[in-house]
């Protein structure tokens, strides 16, 4: 009898251990079971989210078919549940729950782009910061003066100081994210440039340079003209001739430049009006790039004094003033 019972018992001992190991493994493999998904997907993890709020989202969204199984993982093995972290990731239908699971809390979030062009305006930037989908637009009802504040650059005039480049961005990121990137990537390249400055030149500052950068900038796209035009401006400071810079009339009009200067706004004495003022503007114009910058502390030694466009984005360069008359005629009445 004492027999038969224990044998009883020590079946019931291995009926209940396979019990147990199948389950277990039944419960792993609900873990490992793919996604509910036939295309990849687009997932966010809300701010403050705990793992359970975040299991529901899922299952409640038929992503996860077997959200007992996590609920479980986070009551018996803890250890094993990520610490979920906030933003936007892409799930994929080959992916497995716990892999999932690992994502949402790596830093492999989805991001997105946003390219500043050199030669853009400080205002140009502003708005396209504002238009930025998935940014928190922190600064849009802000002037550019408490930008600069909000930036730790109290007093600070903002055009050109910010780098114009491609820069990537999450959600959960700002507007005062990007702009701290930008502007502190200008002064660190600003420095740089700088330190490698040719020895005779007519301008006596990195503000000076960026200044003179700026102008470089918005008068050429073709990199191969950036250190002539630079030469011109500094021959020009040289001899004490005005740079008469058509850049600097359209900043000093501001909003109410509409395309085409006349000989009125060649004359309004604004205080960026290269026509009128001496030498170079108060403030940089607009964003140059390291190409203008490189171009504006190393000019072209040469003859030139003067340049006008061809129409195709390049410029004839003129060493006299007669010289300088017949490409205008050439190129400009002409046209």
């Amino acid at each position: 009898m004492v027999k038969r019972l224990l044998t009883a018992l020590l079946v019931l001992v291995v009926v209940g251990a396979a019990s147990a190991a199948g389950g277990y493994f039944y419960w792993q493999s609900r873990l490992e079971a793919p996604l509910a998904l036939d295309e990849p997907m687009l997932y966010q993890v809300p701010s403050g989210a705990g793992f359970n709020q975040v299991v529901a989202q899922l299952e409640e969204q038929g992503v996860l078919e077997d959200a007992w199984a996590f609920r479980l993982l986070a009551r018996v093995e803890p250890e094993r549940v990520p610490q979920l972290r906030t933003g936007e990731y892409q799930l994929l239908p080959n992916m497995s729950g716990l892999e999932m699971m690992a994502l949402l809390g790596s830093n492999k979030v989805v991001t997105y782009s946003l390219t500043i062009p050199e030669g853009w305006s400080f205002r140009q930037m502003r708005e396209l910061l504002n238009a930025a989908p998935k940014l928190d637009h922190r600064t849009a009802e802000l002037s550019d003066a408490e930008v600069m504040t909000l930036l730790d650059r109290e007093g600070t005039f903002p055009e050109g100081w910010f780098f114009p480049d491609t820069y990537r961005y999450h959600l959960g990121m700002s507007d005062v994210d990007i702009l701290r990137q930008s502007l502190e990537r200008m002064e660190r390249i600003l420095e740089e440039v700088w330190e490698e400055r040719a020895d005779d030149l007519t301008i006596d500052s990195p503000y000076e340079a960026l200044i003179m950068a700026s102008l470089i900038e918005r008068e050429t796209g073709a990199p191969e003209e950036r250190r002539e035009i630079a030469g011109v401006f500094k021959r020009r400071m040289e001899q004490g001739m005005r740079l008469q810079t058509d850049p600097t009339i359209i900043y000093g009009m501001g909003e109410r430049y509409e395309g085409r200067i006349t000989r009125a706004d060649i004359r309004e004495a604004t205080p960026y009006n290269t026509y009128v003022i001496d030498g170079i503007p108060p403030t940089p114009i607009a964003m140059p790039g390291r190409a203008s910058l490189e171009a504006a502390v190393n000019p072209l030694p040469g003859e030139t004094l003067y340049f006008v466009s061809r129409g195709d984005g390049t410029h004839h360069f003129s060493r006299t003033l007669r010289e300088h008359n017949n490409a205008v005629n050439r190129y400009i009445r002409n046209r």
